[in-house]
């Protein structure tokens, strides 16, 4: 056949993807119904062509069919079946404005038209007196039977569910197909019928020839005349059940291994036809051989070009949709003299050419058939109603075909016609041409955007796996930190900015997000082994090459000591955000990510000081001697020997220093404030070690913290500096030359800690070796002296380290004879080996 169709759209929908099989059936006269997965159904005139009802359903519709009186409409949902009267939905109807520009008339369904409870309901088809469900529990298939007047079960059948592996998955849940056959020679009254309605009186109702009804569902059957209920399963196969013979069961005429689209028959009444989701097709017939006794049932086995969405069949005539095109498929026989078995030789021949070349529609998009109507005002001509994918209701003109099956073009009105179908043709296959060039351009896009996510997941994890020079290499993502101290709502607290530089040669696009994880290092004792760790997330849109992207959060209050903490960095990014609205319909991919450990800082206690000078130091921590807590503690110690803690030395009792070789301090020093002004130029010794050692250790910083508050620097001139430690207490540092050693003195900085609180002390203290093994990894090489450690006292050292051993055995020993008495005694004697080993402490060469 030459030629395609021509398309006219008659309403639209708005159908997007739903959980069930979209369903077009004949309805009232001239009324089609419609019903698209969601929880409206549709009553759509195709005499007037526009929609005249809307059915509010209590659930997603499944499935609806009208009764064989045309009295009842049977809506399937998912919590039963309801029965809609077709006088109270026609008075909506007629009730509602003439007018063709209002709205369709809406009736809500309420669950007093509940008439069969029954859970999962897909299929329904009203036969006779009957009322036929077809629904899935669990791991079986459902076909019960109701009696109509009543709705009393009558009986119900179960057959196993199996598991069909298809190529292709599709979003849809394929619902089964039911259907009825009958025997030609058990109604009397199709004789006089015409054959339209002979061959099916109803949407759903096929008659067979007696001979192949009985070759098919055996002489018990055929004898008894009952109808013979069909149904196709999603598992492929295609079970009858007699209705009228008493003691049956479902039984397997026939499995496709794949899911079922249709069955129907054609020839009118010669074939049974069933078709698959993946294009295999089954055609059930008797052979022409012999006499009636002696036919059997010739089964031939075919595959179409596939998948197939939907499907119904005309006379000889198949019409099937696989999404991107509509095809005809002509089971005609022909007509040929020969008789016998050439015969069927030569029907077979032709049938398993027709199967190989279907005739192409040029119709794409087609997701639901409704079966073939004549055009009364065009003889000859053939009307199929479709619903597309984007939920258009579609009425397709099918080219007129002669005996030859090719257009015939004799007259004007064809020619015309012929024209029409070419636009109509040019304007199918540009939206088609746009539609797979939107999804090969999207796809394109998805692709460049995760080959860019896997650029950037090697580069980040050979920086974070590459071990030959791990002190210089850095990654080209990665990120730097400063602290500053704020003041909100009366209270003082610590902020951390953390800055993410993109070094690196790829765009940081839509998806990323950078998490940033704080824990300490040494959780405080109240805790109770509870994870401290607290997280934070910043999604951001786009970081171009050479951008930096800046991030504050809080890091500690002022008065909290469970310092230091530990700053994790990493890249995390979501799938999920590679298809975009897609990925809705993806539940599972919502929480998949990539994640790309970027690098780890510390913040210290120095990072956490607050300098300024003696005079501001004293003036800000005057205001919290007025608490009634910090009043007593500041008694208690005056009490215990101790002087007020304003910000004088007489009452920085604790102190731990630590002592560096000033020559390693110059040439190291130089080297690091050289390559910061000008690595190429020339390295000049600092004028003051003790002043640039401060500085040094107020503003860098090991690991990419920085301080962003260096203070006033009139409280360094003097290498003293005054400052508030985190816990509120005031610290000062100091950094001086000593000459160290006996036989030859070793010229050295000694920087000293002095607080009122320990912990402040302790804190520092750790703060300042972390600061100066980072800054000797910088140091130049050399070799130290044999005769210079020897002339350093180290023999005493040693022994000063031996006596305040022997002190802390003695304490242990006094304290388990003692029982509980000495335990302050105890503390005492550790905290002096504690100052001990901080105040002496060996020089670092």
């Amino acid at each position: 056949m030459d030629g395609r169709c021509a398309v006219e759209t008659c309403a639209e929908f708005g159908f997007a993807g739903t959980s069930c099989t979209p369903r077009i059936r004949c309805g009232f006269g001239t009324d089609v119904l419609l019903c698209t997965g969601s929880d409206e159904a549709y009553v759509f005139s195709t005499q007037e062509g526009k929609l005249k009802a809307v059915l509010q359903c209590p659930g997603p519709v499944s499935d609806l069919v009208v009764s064989h009186d045309k009295q009842r409409l049977y809506v399937a949902c998912r919590s039963g079946v309801y029965c809609v009267s077709s006088e109270l939905l026609l008075s909506r109807v007629k009730g509602s404005p003439a007018d063709a520009s209002s709205g369709p008339s809406e009736l809500k369904i309420s669950s007093e038209s509940l008439v069969v409870a029954e859970e999962g309901v897909l299929s329904l088809l009203p036969v006779g007196s009957v009322l036929v469900t077809l629904s899935q529990r669990d791991a079986s298939w459902m076909l019960a039977l109701y009696k109509s007047s009543n709705y009393e079960k009558l009986s119900s059948f179960s057959q196993f569910s199996g598991d069909v592996n298809t190529e292709e998955k599709t979003e849809i849940r394929r619902s089964p197909v039911l259907i009825c056959v009958h025997s030609r020679d058990a109604t009397p009254s199709s004789s006089s019928s015409n054959s339209s309605s002979d061959e099916a009186p109803s949407q759903g109702h096929f008659h067979l020839d007696p001979v192949l009804f009985k070759l098919l569902f055996g002489v018990d059957i055929a004898l008894a005349k009952s109808p013979v209920i069909l149904c196709g399963l999603p598992d492929g196969c295609v079970c009858f059940v007699p209705l009228c013979l008493p003691g049956s069961r479902l039984r397997v005429l026939h499995s496709l291994e794949q899911p079922v689209v249709f069955v129907g028959s054609s020839g009118p009444g010669r074939c049974l036809v069933a078709v698959g989701a993946l294009g295999r097709v089954v055609l059930m017939k008797a052979d022409k051989g012999g006499s009636t006794e002696g036919r059997r049932n010739v089964l031939t086995e075919g595959c179409v070009p596939g998948p197939v969405v939907c499907g119904c069949v005309d006379k000889n005539t198949v019409y099937y949709s696989t999404g991107s095109d509509l095809l005809l498929l002509d089971l005609s026989e022909g007509k040929s003299g020969e008789e016998g078995q050439g015969k069927d030789e030569e029907t077979r021949r032709k049938m398993d050419a027709a199967l190989q070349s279907p005739t192409s529609l040029n119709v794409c998009r087609v997701v639901a058939l409704a079966p073939p109507t004549c055009n009364t005002a065009a003889p000859g001509v053939v009307e199929l109603l479709g619903l597309s994918v984007r939920g258009q209701l579609q009425r397709m003109r099918l080219p007129v075909r002669t005996e030859d099956s090719r257009l015939s073009s004799g007259s004007d009105s064809q020619v015309g016609r012929s024209v029409r179908d070419l636009l109509s043709s040019i304007g199918d296959v540009c939206e088609r041409a746009s539609v797979l060039k939107t999804s090969i351009k999207s796809k394109n896009q998805i692709l460049q955007r995760l080959n860019q996510v896997l650029n950037i997941s090697f580069l980040l994890m050979a920086g974070a796996n590459g071990a030959e020079h791990p002190p210089l290499q850095e990654n080209p993502i990665r990120c730097r930190a400063s602290t500053s101290w704020s003041r909100l709502l009366q209270e003082d607290s610590l902020t951390l900015t953390c800055v993410l530089d993109n070094s690196s040669a790829y765009v940081l696009e839509r998806g990323w997000t950078l998490s940033i994880t704080v824990f300490p290092l040494c959780p405080p004792p109240s805790a109770g082994g509870e994870n401290l760790s607290t997280n934070f997330s910043f999604p951001f849109q786009s970081l171009h090459p050479g951008e930096t992207l800046d991030v504050s959060l809080p890091l500690a209050a002022a008065g909290e000591s469970s310092f230091p903490v530990t700053v994790s960095c990493s890249l995390l990014f979501s799938l999920a955000s590679l298809l975009g609205e897609e990925a809705a319909n993806l539940p599972a991919l919502q929480s998949s990510c990539i994640s790309l450990p970027l690098n780890t800082l510390t913040v210290d206690w120095l990072h956490a000081l607050q300098v300024s000078s003696p005079k501001a130091a004293r003036e800000k921590i005057t205001p919290h001697a007025t608490d009634a807590i910090e009043a007593f503690l500041r008694s208690h110690r005056i009490r215990c020997g101790g002087n007020a803690e304003g910000g004088r030395e007489g009452g920085l009792k604790y102190s731990a220093s630590v002592r560096v070789s000033a020559e390693l301090l110059r040439d190291t020093l130089m080297v690091v404030k050289s390559s910061h002004l000008d690595p190429a130029g020339t390295k000049t010794a600092p004028e003051n070690v003790c002043l640039s050692l401060l500085e040094w250790l107020l503003s860098e910083g090991p690991g990419g913290v920085t301080t962003g508050q260096k203070g006033d620097q009139m409280a360094m001139r003097g290498s003293v500096v005054h400052a508030q430690s985190l816990n509120r207490h005031a610290v000062k540092l100091t950094a001086k030359e000593v000459n160290v050693g006996v036989e030859e003195s070793l010229n050295t900085v000694e920087v000293q800690v002095h607080s009122s609180s320990i912990a402040a002390v302790c804190g520092l203290h750790h703060a300042l070796l972390r600061r100066v093994q980072t800054l000797l990894q910088r140091a130049p090489e050399r070799a130290a002296s044999t005769k210079r450690v020897q002339s350093l006292g180290l023999r005493e050292a040693l022994r000063r380290a031996e006596h305040l051993l022997q002190q802390i055995q003695q304490s242990r020993v006094s304290g388990v004879f003692s029982g509980g008495a000495s335990t302050e005694q105890m503390s005492r004697t550790l905290l002096d080996v504690y100052r001990e080993l901080r105040e002496n402490p060996l020089v670092i060469i």
